[in-house]
Order: structure tokens, then sequence, then C-alpha cells
């Protein structure tokens, strides 16, 4: 449990014991304890916490919350001994003011913790799968596809970090029409390059890089397909084309920073039978019937607008069946949480697939879904369109060898996915303050050179007087550090990795100010080795949220 956490549960605690109190003695009355909150405000002036308790008493007592607030603050015991001071603000809030000794106490735990500071063990070991990117493995990836594997991957270290049992996953879509559609297109290529005039699939994929698959299957075998039955030509190129599309994914994605625990086939829910007996279970249980030949499941009785088609006429399953049955299989598997991670264009999918999951007897809100929207990219204030590989889109490939992996992934988690994002290819690439991940990743190198410049290695273990850290700009970078472990548990609650690196920007602009406010080096012994361990507090801090980023954490620049 972080320091900030044990002063945040003595305060709640104290703040029961005054309830208590105070009913007892007649003041106030409930007949059970309000739920009430009590967190950090966003502004400074209103204290290190804030409590709403007053306000959810005021109707039951009768009295205006300020008044009840008064009562709970004359029933505190001895809260004030470690309390600056406690205030009623506003309509009835009761705003606590921490003092400054207990911050002294997280240096040496940052300092014995170092590579673990900020990890917990929140999450007590529950098993969560977070399933991301999952592209169609019919083209290369893209923009899109790059934001989704920056924000599920730091997503992922964080709950990891935080006590969770996290499984990386990726959805192999390599069932369906897009397969269709990827093989007549592959026979197309292949036999336009083999000189045969043939028309090309108006749904087909026109990416060059289609053509350079079909280049290299041709290099490696030849015509031996020309005269072969359509449909054997068609199974042979897209078995040959996806095997070569997915290793390049993989590539892409390691290169990216991004490995995955599991790669699941969605044609292995086909040959298993898992969607035909998902559609029986939900047969059974009433949600299906028959129309016009096809399986229609009854998602108006789930809330829906509209029912949706499983089956078709024809006999072949939809895609939200096949969908159906794999986040089946995922509790199945004993997940107790699971996360996907979609474009904003699913959005209609969500509510159908969470109804799926109550149809089927699970919890419906044990499955998460993240909406992400879209990137767009400028260079010299004007929007890229066009890759040169793909023909169509700026692959992710081509993003790391523009900027770099560190600036990619910074960027892409900086905005909340919900919010679009103009990647800025020239701000990515600029050595300067306006750059966040530059500003960042220079404090971090500042640091290691005041440590290296230092003739004193201090250990942690060694009797330093933290209490003379006493300017503002020490307190303040002191308490952002203490913030940490609980900053990590906020996004492992809430799924929003985007608040690692507002944190990140904060951590190394407090730095920046501490740096040019306070000599670190300075003549005075004591002063020094405690501004030194400070300085090693941050280093450590920072270092950590980097990583948890996938940014790496240079020592100089």
């Amino acid at each position: 449990m972080s320091i900030l956490t044990l002063k945040k549960e003595q305060i709640y605690l104290a703040i029961v014991k005054a309830l208590q109190q105070g009913r007892s003695k007649g003041q106030l009355v409930f007949q059970e304890l309000p739920d009430f909150t009590l967190e950090m405000p966003r502004e400074k002036a209103h204290g290190d916490f804030a409590t709403n308790v007053a306000m959810l008493l005021s109707k039951e007592n009768r009295l205006a919350p300020r008044q009840i607030a008064q009562i709970i603050l004359d029933n505190f015991a001895n809260i004030q001994q470690w309390l600056e001071k406690v205030e009623i603000a506003g309509p009835g809030f009761i705003n606590f003011y921490l003092g400054t000794d207990w911050l002294y106490q997280v240096l040496p735990q940052v300092i014995e913790e170092d590579e673990k500071y900020g990890n917990s063990n929140f999450g007590k070991g529950q098993r969560i799968q977070v399933e991301f990117v999952s592209a169609n493995p019919t083209g290369l990836l893209h923009m899109g596809n790059a934001r989704g594997a920056a924000l599920g991957d730091t997503l992922c270290n964080v709950l990891a970090a935080t006590g969770f049992e996290v499984t990386r996953e990726f959805y192999v879509n390599d069932a369906g029409n897009q397969i269709e559609n990827f093989g007549k297109s592959l026979e197309a290529r292949y036999l336009q390059l083999l000189g045969q005039e043939v028309d090309f699939p108006e749904e087909g994929y026109h990416g060059e890089d289609i053509i350079e698959s079909v280049r290299n299957l041709i290099a490696e075998m030849g015509d031996k397909y020309l005269k072969v039955e359509s449909d054997l030509r068609r199974e042979f190129l897209i078995q040959k084309a996806l095997g070569e599309k997915l290793s390049k994914i993989k590539q892409d994605l390691a290169s990216f920073g991004v490995e995955y625990d599991i790669w699941f086939s969605e044609q292995s829910l086909h040959e298993s039978g898992a969607i035909t007996r998902n559609i029986q279970e939900l047969q059974q249980k009433g949600f299906i019937y028959e129309k016009e030949g096809a399986l229609w499941f009854k998602t108006t009785e789930l809330g829906e607008e509209k029912d949706e088609v499983l089956v078709r006429s024809n006999g072949l399953a939809t895609y939200f069946a096949a969908d159906i049955a794999y986040h089946n299989h995922k509790f199945e598997r004993g997940f107790e949480k699971v996360i996907n991670i979609w474009g904003a264009d699913h959005h209609g999918h969500v509510a159908r697939m969470k109804g799926a999951m109550q149809a089927l007897g699970y919890n419906p809100d044990n499955l998460h879904v993240i909406l992400m929207q879209l990137v767009r990219l400028f260079q010299s204030g004007e929007i890229v369109r066009m890759s040169k590989r793909s023909g169509q889109y700026i692959t992710l490939s081509e993003l790391i060898e523009e900027v770099g992996r560190d600036a990619a992934r910074y960027f892409f988690v900086m905005r909340s996915p919900d919010s679009h994002l103009d990647f800025d290819l020239d701000l990515a690439k600029a050595e300067s303050a306006d750059n966040p991940v530059y500003y960042v990743q220079y404090a971090h190198a500042r640091i290691n050179s005041i440590l290296q410049a230092s003739t004193e290695k201090l250990t942690g273990s060694e009797e330093v007087e933290f209490s003379l850290l006493k300017a503002e700009e020490e307190l303040a970078l002191l308490r952002k550090i203490a913030e940490f472990p609980d900053e990590l548990v906020g996004v492992a609650v809430s799924y929003e990795p985007h608040h690692l690196t507002r944190y990140a920007h904060e951590l190394a602009s407090l730095f920046h100010s501490f740096y040019n406010s306070c000599r670190v080096l300075t003549d005075e012994a004591e002063l020094r080795r405690a501004r030194l361990c400070l300085v090693n507090a941050a280093r450590i801090t920072l270092r950590n949220v980097l990583l948890l980023l996938g940014v790496s954490a240079p020592k100089k620049m």
C-alpha cells in the first residue's frame, strides 16, 4: 500500500468514527453509513483530499450540509495532529490538508523499491484478457492499428504492475468474406503477373503489398498453380499469403514493442464446432428463431432496436456468430474480466455483444469495450493520406521509420481513446520542449547527468535529513512522486492509459521547475544529500512510467 493511500484510509476511518460519535451523541441521524467519496481535488487550493459526506446526510438530518460538516469536525479525535488543517468549503465539502512530514517517508521507499516502485497487489491476481489490434491479416498494419497497439500494450503493462494476471491476445480474422476477397485478389494478381488478362475484383484489395506478396510466391513456386482449378489455386495462395502477412504483422508489432501471449484463430471456431454449439445453446434458451431460411438472434429482447442474423439462408455463419463464440470461449477459459479495444466504427456492436454474453449466462459488465477514434497524420500542416507500400494508408512500419518507436507510442497514448488524434510528424521528430516525449525524456537524461556529476553515490540506506527539503518546488516534486502508485491504480480501474502521459509530463515539469530553483550539488552537505535522494527518486519514478508506456528512458540526449 502506498503512503498516500495509507493517509487516505486514515482520514476515511476518522470520518467514519466521527460520524458514529455524532450519532451516539444524538447530533446525527442515519440508519447506515452513507456511500461517500474521499477524493483528491483537481485544484491544489482545495486540499489533499475532500469528502462530500455532509451533503449526503443533509436530507435525512434536515440540516444544512455545512452544519453537518461542522458536527463531523467537532467529533474528530486527534486527527489534527498529522493534518495541517481541515476546513469546510463551498456547499458543505470538507477539505483535508496534509502536513509535509509524511512526504519524507516516500523517498527511502522509492529508492529501496527501485524498478518495483509503483507496483502493487491491487488486482489480487484477477485474470484479465485484453484483446487489441486484431487487424485483418490481409494487409499491413495502419495508423489505427498502431494506436490500438500502443493503448492496449500500455494498459496491459499497468494492469500487470498493479497485480492483475494479464493475457494479451490477437484475434486473427482468418475466415469469412475478407478471406474470400483476399483469395480473389491474390488469384487475380497471380494470373496478371504471369501474363494473363483478367479483371481485378471490385471488392478486392488494391494495395501494393498484395502484388509484392504474389511476386514472392511466384519467385518461390513459379507458374505451378497456373493450370490448377480456381478453388485449389485460391486455397494455396491464401495459405501462403496469410502466413506471410501474419509474419509481417508480428514483426511490425514486435518492433513497436508489442508481444502477444495468444494468437487466436477465427477459423478454429469453425473447425471446432464452437459456433454451432453456441447457436444451439441460444436456441435452447429461446433466443433464436428462423425467418426466410436464416437464423436470427432476438437482440430486441435484450434492449436492441432490431434482431441480428447469426446464420444466413445459405447456411453460412455471420461474423457476429463467430464473435459470440469467441467471447464465450474467453469466459470459458476462466478470464474474470475481458477487455476489447475496437475502432469507433464498432460502437453499434458493443451492446449486441454484451447482450449475447448476458444471454449465455455471463455478467455483461465483465466485458469492457474501449472504443478508439480515428487518427489523422499531419506533416507541414497538411494531412498525409497515402502510403508508398499499401497504396491506401500510412503503415506502422513507415511511421516507426519516420519518427521512431518512442515518439509513436507516446503520441498514440497521449489522448483519450474516444478523442480524435491528430498526429503531427514534425512535432514528433522535433528536439524541443514542444515535443512532449522529448520533454519527458530530456528530464530523465538531465537527472542522470546530475547523478553522474555527483561524487556521492547514495544507496538509500544512509541517514539523510529529508526534512531539509522545504522549498515549494521540492515538496511539489516529492508529492508528485508519492502519487505514482495511486496513479497506476487509477489507470487500472478506469482503463484509461492516457493519464500516464499526463502524469509523466507533470512529473518532468515539476522536476524542471525544481532544477531551475534549487541547486542540487550545493556546498551544504546535508542539503545536498537530501536533494540527491530526491533527484534519484524522480529518476526512478520517471523511468518506471516511461517503461510502462513502452518508451525508453535515455541517460543522455
